[in-house]
């Protein structure tokens, strides 16, 4: 069994694994796909001509990230653009990693085959235990953060619904403070239209006990739009103690007269998952379907219930000059089973923000200025009592506090079209950030309150260069700023309770040159190569008499280098290959474990290679047939760089047939994932009681059936 679940457990260092060499050949082999310039159409969707995505103006696509609209091929900055087509080739549409599969720079790692996931940038977030750190999520146009940054989960997102998903690479605090460290994650579901009315269910099976259901209408009358959807996912997971189930509720409201728009969002989401926790080496070689023995003695599980409502809109004050706003109101319910305790919290968090943009110029040369301002607050009510096994909650209380953090910002954008080729970016950003807790316990007259600021300003500058139509290049500078979130504030190694006072922000600088285009024929590519210098990095870390939680300190400084490519070749309008590749040397310059501090070893958790091959073909305009080749290197598992998981390589297959049925248009949709039934371990944590494991489910297969009514 040892050698089938692909695990390398030994001292010291290795060769480069044979699948370096096939990443190697595969870039040199087959271009893939880009959302490069406005000529050929293929180029600049990364898609056969007739498959464009939906927001474009005119030939070019505009992207929104960076807090103004800017063309993609004039954005000095890695951006990758998800459209609906890739979308919908989706098995379960449950989870980021199959939304962002083809985008380079992004490694996701899905926790029991479920929603929970990890999610990093260049590195950024690698070593969270839950959530999302460093990374700014918005979902159509709301953000998922807290004031700290720290996105806890990304339950909200129906990604059956999502129509198009922007990627920002590198750091963006200059534009969004604590939560864009890493680069940013701005996600857009589909409007209502074009009928009147319209609808559309659909059902989902698969391995492990995977069922989704989903249920949607949508319409369209004037000036105004609406969309509405329900969905319901259950699954047992592939290890026991996995199962999880969700209930997603969304509904968008849209008025829009022009370049004036409004929209009214109303959300809700309930989602609960076992959590089997990580194995150590011997129980994976025993059996790596069990889960660990503490997860069953206190049946270790999250159960989250959300609400929101928020309204966006972008209205035109008069010619040129332009106000974005957005409020929202968040409610959070929360309950965690650990072997320590129960833990129970209530989240409200209210926020918003305003932005004022001025257009001037003419002739080549114009201006975009923008002036804006981040509120955001969170209110919470966090108890804790002891788990007694089984989950049961025990009478004590062992924690009883409040947290009140604030996160306030003010930040200046302005972007020079200096020429139809030549344009720069400038951004700078101040942020103010407090946290405040209240202990109402005081356990043994120990008062634990406290609080914790974080100030901060930081920067972005960067140029783009587009000589020709099918061709363009930039270069970018820019400053990230991870202050400690919330969690990693909240666990406090002294004390079951209290602040972790010894905790500071990370912050990093970084440059990237990339280019984009497309070649002569059917070739697109999207290039970039970064460095990336932090300090203060977080870690995590263990203390003896509190052996299974979970701490974190500022562990080290890093050099990060890497090369993101995204590659595409339409050689014919039925078939077109796709390619993803990330190369990545992240260093600690110096790093603590424990007792011992390491210096020049690599980042745990981080591939050095990283590759995802696509390739569809459409024998008519009905089907499509597709296989996908994902390849990850080896990764170590701590600081210590002594041991390692090996790399692999998955095969998967899928089939997408559009069908009337009954009337209706309806649309099979067939995958199979890891055909060759491979073992492997899909991420590991740095845990010291050498608990690291999350082994990868083997092959799977899913079905579909969506009937637009």
């Amino acid at each position: 069994m040892s050698a089938a679940v692909g695990l390398r457990i030994t001292p010291g260092h290795r060769a480069a694994p044979v699948g370096v060499l096939v990443a190697a050949v595969l870039l040199a082999a087959t271009p893939a796909v880009a959302s490069t310039p406005d000529d050929p159409p293929a180029a600049q969707s990364g898609v056969p001509a007739g498959k464009e995505p939906v927001r474009v103006t005119g030939t070019e696509i505009v992207v929104t990230a960076p807090r103004m609209d800017v063309p993609l091929k004039e954005n000095p900055a890695a951006t990758t653009v998800v459209t609906e087509e890739a979308l919908r080739a989706m098995p379960k549409t449950i989870a980021a990693d199959e939304a962002l599969r083809l985008v380079p720079g992004v490694r996701v790692e899905n926790q029991a085959a479920g929603e929970r996931v990890h999610l990093s940038i260049r590195g950024q977030g690698i070593l969270t235990e839950r959530g999302i750190r460093g990374i700014k999520v918005l979902l159509d146009g709301l953000p998922l953060n807290d004031p700290t940054g720290f996105a806890p989960d990304l339950f909200d997102v129906d990604w059956a619904t999502v129509r198009r998903i922007e990627v920002f690479r590198g750091p963006a605090s200059a534009l969004y403070g604590g939560g864009g460290a890493g680069g940013i994650l701005n996600i857009e579901t589909a409007d209502g239209g074009p009928s009147p009315l319209a609808g559309r269910a659909s059902l989902d099976i698969g391995s492990y006990g995977f069922a989704k259901t989903l249920a949607e209408v949508s319409g369209r009358d004037g000036h105004t739009d609406f969309r509405a959807s329900a969905s319901r996912t259950f699954g047992d997971g592939y290890r026991v103690h996995t199962a999880y189930q969700a209930t997603n509720l969304y509904a968008k409201l849209n008025f829009h007269d022009g370049a004036n728009r409004l929209t009214a969002i109303v959300a809700g989401t309930s989602f609960f998952n076992e959590n089997a926790e990580g194995l150590n080496i011997d129980q994976v070689i025993e059996d790596p379907r069990q889960p660990n023995p503490d997860a069953l003695t206190y049946n270790e599980y999250q159960k989250t219930r959300r609400g929101t409502a928020g309204l966006t809109g972008n209205l035109v004050l008069a010619p040129g000059h332009e106000l974005a706003f957005a409020a929202y109101v968040r409610e959070t319910q929360w309950r965690e089973s650990v072997p320590s305790s129960i833990q129970r919290r209530t989240y409200d968090s209210p926020g918003g923000y305003l932005q004022y943009t001025w257009h001037a110029g003419s002739g080549g040369v114009r201006n975009h200025l923008s002036l804006g301002a981040d509120l955001d607050w969170q209110r919470i009510d966090d108890t804790r009592r002891p788990n007694e096994g089984g989950g049961s909650e025990g009478p004590e209380i062992v924690a009883d506090q409040g947290i009140d953090q604030r996160g306030v910002a003010f930040h200046v954008l302005d972007r020079v079209e200096l020429s139809p080729q030549w344009s720069i970016m400038l951004g700078a950003r101040n942020d103010d950030i407090d946290n405040t807790l209240s202990d109402h316990l005081k356990a043994e007259g120990v008062d634990l309150s406290g609080s914790a600021s974080f100030r901060k300003t930081t920067g972005r500058v960067g140029v783009a260069w587009n000589p020709r139509p099918d061709f363009g290049a930039y270069a970018s500078w820019g400053q990230g700023f991870l202050p400690p979130a919330t969690e990693e504030l909240a666990n406090n190694p002294q004390h079951l309770g209290g602040f972790n006072s010894d905790l500071e922000p990370a912050n990093s600088r970084g440059v990237e040159v990339g280019a984009r285009g497309a070649l002569p024929g059917t070739l697109t590519y999207d290039l970039a190569v970064f460095r990336l210098l932090t300090t203060g990095d977080f870690g995590r870390y263990r203390v003896a008499d509190r052996p299974l939680e979970t701490f974190y300190r500022n562990a080290g400084d890093s050099r990060r280098s890497g090369v993101e490519a995204l590659l595409g070749w339409f050689p014919c309008r039925t078939l077109e290959l796709q390619l993803a590749y990330t190369y990545s040397d992240f260093t600690y310059d110096r790093a603590e474990l424990g007792d011992v501090v390491y210096y020049g070893t690599q980042l745990p958790n981080s591939s050095r290679h990283a590759a995802y091959l696509d390739a569809g073909w459409h024998p008519r305009s009905d089907l499509t047939l597709g296989a996908s080749v994902e390849l990850q290197t080896r990764s170590y598992i701590d600081a210590s760089n002594t041991t390692w998981i090996g790399g692999y390589t998955l095969v998967h297959l899928r089939l997408a047939w559009e069908l009337p049925l009954a009337g209706r248009a309806a649309a099979v949709q067939l995958a199979l994932r890891n055909l060759t039934d491979r073992h492997y371990i899909a991420f590991t944590e740095p845990d010291p009681d050498g608990n690291s494991y999350q082994p990868a489910p083997g092959r799977e297969v899913f079905a579909g059936l969506s009937v637009r009514l």
